[in-house]
């Protein structure tokens, strides 16, 4: 005699930038329901909303579209997976080519629209199957560079605009994230944002990366300590200066020649 498992309904996150595509998958989830049960707890349009919605309630799995505005189902999988109790993800997508990318990021299924009711409840089966075993652990790949950052605070998951973003500063365990308004601490090495901001982050000490942009210039200062000058970069909007080591300055040399021009 068999007997329902005692973690169903399913509960689900629907992200995608089209209302036609989230009533279809609705009506798909409400015809499989009879034999695996699921609730809709959330929609979402972009990825930035999606992580807002989970803010409040915890869901089991999220049913994402890749191709979406402010923030891409890619990069939405990628903060979900910092969740405290991260929801499996399912992409559903009307494009073939992120298929690898699906699977480095451990999403348990990749869906090509137009999405069946019998393709959709197999997906859903492997969550239920996932959600007995063990997780696998993150996988390790070079993905495109992310928009946000995220941010533990007070039990809640806030995201940071990297475009926003005037300096890290490494501090301990973790790295200061500044921008023109406030201080955010991040579970993130410099070592890793630098390899992957290198393009809009140059680095002024081996605590310090600057946004390119931010920087407006540079000066000389005295060190009291060995009475030896030091150089110190100028911030846009900051009055704060940020230290240049001795064995960058040689490397932002041209940098400064650029901006003085």
């Amino acid at each position: 005699m068999s007997t329902q498992a005692p973690d169903l309904p399913l509960s689900v996150m629907i992200c995608d930038d089209e209302a036609p595509a989230r009533a279809r998958l609705r009506d798909l989830l409400a015809d499989i329901a009879p034999e695996l049960p699921n609730d809709v707890l959330a929609e979402a349009d972009n990825g930035v909303s999606a992580l807002a919605a989970v803010r409040s309630r915890r869901v089991d799995v999220a049913l994402v579209d890749i191709r979406m505005p402010k923030m891409d189902g890619v990069e939405l999988a990628r903060h979900l997976s910092q969740l405290e109790h991260p929801p499996a993800v399912i992409f559903v997508t009307a494009y073939d080519a992120y298929a690898v990318q699906a699977f480095e990021l451990n999403a348990v299924d990749y869906l090509v629209k137009p999405v069946r009711a019998r393709r959709l409840l197999a997906a859903l089966q492997k969550v239920m199957l996932s959600r007995r075993q063990a997780p696998a652990p993150p996988a390790s790949v070079q993905l495109a560079a992310r928009s946000h950052l995220s941010c533990h605070e007070r039990g809640r998951l806030l995201l940071i605009a990297v475009s926003e973003i005037v300096y890290f500063r490494a501090d301990l365990k973790y790295v200061a994230a500044r921008t023109s308004d406030r201080e955010y601490l991040l579970e993130e090495s410099l070592t890793h944002l630098e390899h992957e901001f290198g393009e809009q982050f140059i680095r002024l000490h081996r605590s310090v990366l600057a946004a390119r942009e931010a920087i407006i210039g540079f000066e000389k200062s005295v060190c009291h300590d060995d009475a030896e000058t030091q150089w110190q970069a100028i911030l846009r909007d900051i009055p704060e200066r940020l230290p240049v080591s001795r064995r960058q300055w040689p490397l932002l040399k041209s940098y400064a020649r650029q901006l003085s021009s």
